[in-house]
Formats: structure tokens, C-alpha cells, sequence
């Protein structure tokens, strides 16, 4: 196996002028799938025993059932009772197929931008149960502070002005590093576009991507505002079903709805929680490039991941990728800070100046600049740290208060992000349950909210824990359960023979 991936390094391997390596666990998962990607480990594969391979790579028992666990939640591998397995891809690589380059890209323009009216109903975020809000009070506002007064004292007068519309370099320099570092991205400052949130990357996605009249294809359940934004470019929206590995294009969608735009959430679906398995991503970027379709990969918290290594990026996967990768700073840092960004293509960056002087204007040049000295400082990494921790408590919170009052139900969620969600029986009317809860002062959202299309199986509630301390978990469901057995016995009676 070491002739296949390759020895890892280990801190006695550097000078004091290199670089310290990565940990032993994400080098040896990084090998791993770069073998199988390549295809010098083929599908059906028999890998060794984690006994066998900590003894060949040098390593312990436990850095390698952690990597084949994290391999396996992402569906590289397979485990079963003979062993682990190299799973079925559609890299053309591990099929023994030529790889041949993908055509350059040329910008679209969308000629107009539709109107798009909408109702929203609008709720106090700051209940228990909010989902998509962070940990407001354990954000360091004094390493900020700093940041901003750093900014201020180097930038200013300067600073007041437009600035560039793409963005600050040193903040796309410090994204790019950032990305490349944590989330597999491939790709360097220029491709960095900044944008006022990750609604305003969407939004560019479909101006640059699309014309009116065009088809895009979105989850069901999934984020609305991916909904919104392609209908103000005036698409066609066309939902498509989520299971257990992430978004399910039925084959025959590609013949009969060719997208040209396709947004999904990969590393932590919004709202069920799956994460998108690797043959399904390889597809995905495949059967995208035969018809000309451009794959939005929004990022929405695939940065809190509460157990192994963070699932690597799709736009990194293979060389090229027709992948438009979306993120934000909204979960990661607090929501009024309005700086979200999109990675372009390198063909399409090196050719989309003119079309974002047009586009976009630049602006909170100070906030930018003080992000960028925030993360290159090292107080966003620490953060983020900090708030990974919080966030897998609170999880566990949430999972034992959920086991205690709502067994045997189903949650959906995973092992990332700031949410779990709990699906109701057809008796129990999620948006009912969510009316009585914000009556209660509680902030589930219904799941059938998230549908383009009515399902019996999208009935439940998103419940958040990212702004809701641990203590507070079990109060708050055990009121949630005693509303929803209300509703039970309501039921009851009104269909009792």
C-alpha cells in the first residue's frame, strides 16, 4: 500500500524551514483518495485491514480507522463484514479513461434581471431553536476591535473610496489561502469575487451564468434563497429529490431539463443534513460538462464539522471543474458583517473584469481589510476552533433531549453544522407546530417551508442549536414535545370513529 499512496511525513521530516506538515490522519486521507481518484486503487478494491496499514505507514490504529471512517462518510469507500472497499466512481481516472481538458468558458450575460416579489414571514431570531444563527456572544469582539483599528490606522484615507469591485486583494489573497488550506479548494486570489453576503454570489452566479428563459435545477427540500436568486434571473426552476447522499438527479433529467445552472449544498445539505457522496459529485461534474451546465457548491457550514476531518470541497475534486463555489462569512463570523464570496473558474476570472466593473461597485473596504488581517493573523482559525467544540456540544444537547422526548422519530442533520432536523408524522402539521412554538417564544422552522413541491415526506422541524446555550436545549424541546402531543390528541379526536 505504501507503493501506492506514498509515505507520509512526520514533523522529524521537515527543516526548520519548511512548512509543519498536516496532521497524520488528514495526509493519509488525502493519499488515500488521491489513489482512488486516480484510479491506482480501482473500485472494488480490498483495502488492508486498519491493523495491517498502521503497521505499514508507521502510523497508529486510530489515525486509520478515523480515515477510513471519514472515506466512508463520503462515500469513497464502502465497509461491510469482509473488510472496506474502494467504491464505484465516475472519475474517469478510476475507470482507466483518457482525461481529456474541458473547452475554455465563455461569460454570459443575462440581459435583465426579472422582478421577484415574495412573502416572508418574519420571526425574531433570537429565540431558542433559530436555525442558520451562530454563537453571538462567544464571538471575540476584541480580537476584532483590533482588526478594525489595524485597518484604520494602515487604510485610511484611502479606504473611503469604491475600492475594486472584485473585492480587496489582500481579503481574496487570505480567502484563497484560507480555502486552500481547509477546504481543498483549488484556486489563488484572483479568482476570488467579494460580495455583499452569499445571496449577492448567488445572485452574480446567475447574472454571469445564465439568460432569461434558461433552465436551473435546485434541492427539494433546499436553501430558498437559490430559489429566489434564479427566479430573479427569470429560470426555469426545477426541483430536484434529496436522499441520504445528497441531491438524486434522475438520469433522464438531464436529456428532458438540461440545466445550465445546478446548486446544491454538498458538504452539509440544507436542511436534511446529508452529505453529497463522492461518486454522485463525480457525476455530477461530468455529466455537467457534457451539457455546458455550471454546478453552484454553496458552502454553507461545512466548516463546522463535529467529528474528523471537514469534507473536502467538490470544486476541488478533479482538474477544471465546472464548479462555481459559493461561502460566506454569515455562520462563520456574525450575519451583519454582509461579506460572502464566489470562486470563479480560472478562465472565467481572467475574463470577467469588465463584466463586474458593470456588476458590482466595491465598498466596506474597511471591513475587508480587517477580515483579511483577522484571518491571516490566525484569530479566525482559533475561532472557528472554538466554535466547532461549542457547536458539537450543543449537538449532543440537542440529540439527548430529542432521544428523551420525541423517540422513536427520525433526525436528520449529520455531524456538521448548527442544525438537526426532526421529522413529524403526517398528523402533526409542522407549520401548525411552528405557530404554536414561536407562540411559546421557540424558533423551529417548518421543513415543508424548504419544498418547491409538496411531499408527504417533507413534514418536520429545523431546529437550530448554534444560538441556543446546551442548558437551554432540554427546556425548550420538552415544551416543543408537549405541543406536539397537543396536536396528537387533537388529531385523535377529530378522527375517532
Amino acid at each position: 500500500m505504501i507503493e501506492i499512496i506514498g509515505p507520509l511525513a512526520s514533523p522529524a521530516d521537515v527543516t526548520p524551514a519548511d512548512k509543519k506538515p498536516a496532521p497524520l490522519q488528514k495526509q493519509l486521507i488525502e493519499r488515500l483518495q488521491q489513489a482512488i481518484l486516480a484510479g491506482r486503487l480501482p473500485a472494488g478494491s480490498l483495502l488492508p485491514s486498519s491493523r495491517l496499514l498502521a503497521a505499514e505507514m508507521g502510523v497508529s490504529r486510530n489515525t486509520v480507522v478515523i480515515a477510513y471512517e471519514h472515506l466512508a462518510a463520503v462515500g469513497y469507500v464502502v465497509a461491510d463484514k469482509k473488510g472496506t472497499r474502494v467504491s464505484p466512481l465516475s472519475s474517469p481516472a478510476a475507470r482507466g479513461e483518457p482525461q481529456t481538458p474541458s473547452a475554455a468558458p465563455e461569460v454570459a450575460y443575462a440581459g435583465r434581471v426579472g422582478q421577484f416579489t415574495a412573502a416572508h414571514t418574519h420571526t425574531d431570531n433570537t429565540l431558542p431553536l433559530t436555525p442558520g444563527t451562530p454563537a453571538l456572544d462567544r464571538f471575540p469582539l476584541s480580537a476584532w476591535r483590533r482588526a478594525l483599528e489595524r485597518s484604520m490606522e494602515h487604510a485610511l484615507p484611502l479606504a473611503l473610496g469604491y475600492g475594486t469591485p472584485a473585492g480587496e486583494p489582500a481579503l481574496r489573497d487570505a480567502i484563497a489561502a484560507h480555502l486552500r488550506m481547509s477546504r481543498g479548494v483549488r484556486c489563488h486570489g484572483s479568482q476570488v469575487v467579494i460580495t455583499e453576503g452569499a445571496q449577492e454570489a448567488l445572485n452574480l452566479c446567475v447574472r454571469l451564468f445564465t439568460n432569461p428563459g434558461e433552465t436551473a435545477w435546485v434541492e427539494d427540500p433546499g436553501y430558498r434563497g437559490a430559489k429566489a436568486a434564479f427566479n430573479l434571473g427569470d429560470l426555469t426552476t426545477v426541483p430536484m429529490p434529496v436522499d441520504s447522499e445528497g441531491i438524486a438527479v434522475p438520469p433522464q433529467a438531464w436529456r428532458t431539463h438540461p440545466p445550465k445552472l445546478i446548486y446544491t449544498s454538498p458538504a452539509h445539505q440544507y436542511p436534511t443534513g446529508s452529505v453529497l457522496s463522492v461518486a454522485r459529485r463525480l457525476e455530477l461534474i461530468a455529466q455537467a460538462r457534457r451539457c455546458g451546465a455550471w454546478l453552484i457548491e454553496d458552502d454553507y457550514d461545512g466548516e463546522f464539522r463535529h467529528t474528523g476531518e471537514p469534507i473536502a470541497s467538490m470544486q476541488g475534486l478533479v482538474d477544471d471543474a465546472p464548479v462555481l463555489y459559493v461561502g460566506s462569512f454569515s455562520k462563520t463570523m456574525f450575519p451583519a458583517l454582509r461579506i460572502g464570496f464566489v470562486v470563479l473558474p480560472p478562465a472565467i476570472a481572467a475574463h470577467a473584469d469588465v463584466a463586474l466593473q458593470e456588476m458590482l461597485r466595491g465598498g466596506h473596504r474597511q471591513e475587508q481589510l480587517a477580515l483579511a488581517y483577522f484571518i491571516e493573523s490566525g484569530e479566525f482559525g482559533r475561532h472557528l476552533g472554538r466554535m466547532r467544540r461549542l457547536y458539537r456540544e450543543r449537538q449532543q444537547a440537542l440529540r439527548d433531549a430529542l432521544a428523551a422526548h420525541f423517540a422513536p422519530s427520525q433526525i436528520l442533520g449529520g455531524n456538521c453544522g448548527m442544525h438537526l432536523t426532526l421529522c413529524l408524522p403526517a398528523r402533526i402539521s409542522d407549520r401548525t407546530l411552528v405557530e404554536r412554538a414561536l407562540a411559546a417564544r421557540l424558533n423551529p422552522r417548518a421543513l415543508s417551508g424548504f419544498a418547491l413541491q409538496p411531499r408527504e415526506a417533507a413534514n418536520g422541524l429545523v431546529i437550530g442549536y448554534g444560538s441556543t446555550p446546551a442548558e437551554q436545549l432540554a427546556p425548550a424541546i420538552r415544551v416543543l414535545a408537549g405541543l406536539a402531543g397537543e396536536m396528537a390528541d387533537e388529531f385523535k379526536r377529530t378522527h375517532a370513529v
